[in-house]
């Protein structure tokens, strides 16, 4: 689980992409996580941020990177499944704030802590399941080890962006889906969100 976690939380950030709005795609999805894998590492390996104090300055460059390739609405979404339709409009856009900051919160911390300098990236293949949807295989090459990962892209707006990944065959969506499925039995939705807003108070208070 510990590195399931961990590779969830690299994956998160090392990705972006910027195509204008109404455009059709330039590259292709395999090219779209495959061009920015620089530009996050370098952020990792940015000798500045080494001391902690330097760390939260440090996500807030990741999170520019990952607001632009992750489709973070449409994982709650997903995440959500057939609850989404019990949430008010109000509290779909509370939900989707609060959980975006939780998921970038929750990763890119992880990963601060879990990143050696040493992991590579190797693109397996990808493969278009529609016009608008595809896969992205990889894998992880760590010394402990190699993860395999899939992305899950829908093509909107003429960008390609992330809606699910997938490590070792155990899903980002799926996971917290089971989740707010067992709370949602006996709770409201106002309930998950407060609980969600108390984690990430949590991680504002460390």
């Amino acid at each position: 689980m510990i590195k399931t976690f961990a590779a969830f939380g690299l994956v998160l950030i090392l990705a972006a992409s910027t195509p204008a709005l109404g455009q059709q795609p330039t590259k292709t999805p395999m090219e779209t996580l495959k061009k920015p894998l620089d530009e996050v590492i370098a952020i990792l390996r940015d000798p500045q941020y080494r001391s902690k104090d330097k760390r939260a300055l440090q996500r807030k460059s990741i999170y520019k990177v990952t607001d632009r390739i992750f489709d973070f609405v449409e994982i709650s979404k997903r995440a959500l499944a057939r609850n989404w339709r019990i949430f008010t409009p109000a509290q779909r856009r509370d939900f989707t704030e609060v959980f975006t900051t939780l998921l970038k919160d929750t990763y890119s911390r992880k990963i601060q802590g879990e990143y050696t300098g040493h992991e590579k990236i190797l693109y397996v293949g990808h493969e278009m399941l529609s016009a608008t949807k595809a896969v992205v295989k990889t894998k992880i090459l760590r010394e402990s080890g190699n993860i395999p990962v899939d992305y899950r892209m829908r093509l909107r707006h003429g960008r390609w962006m992330v809606y699910d990944i997938k490590i070792e065959g155990v899903g980002l969506v799926q996971n917290y889906r089971a989740q707010f499925n067992n709370f949602l039995l006996n709770k409201k939705p106002a309930d998950l969100i407060a609980q969600l807003r108390k984690k990430v108070a949590k991680f504002k208070d460390e």
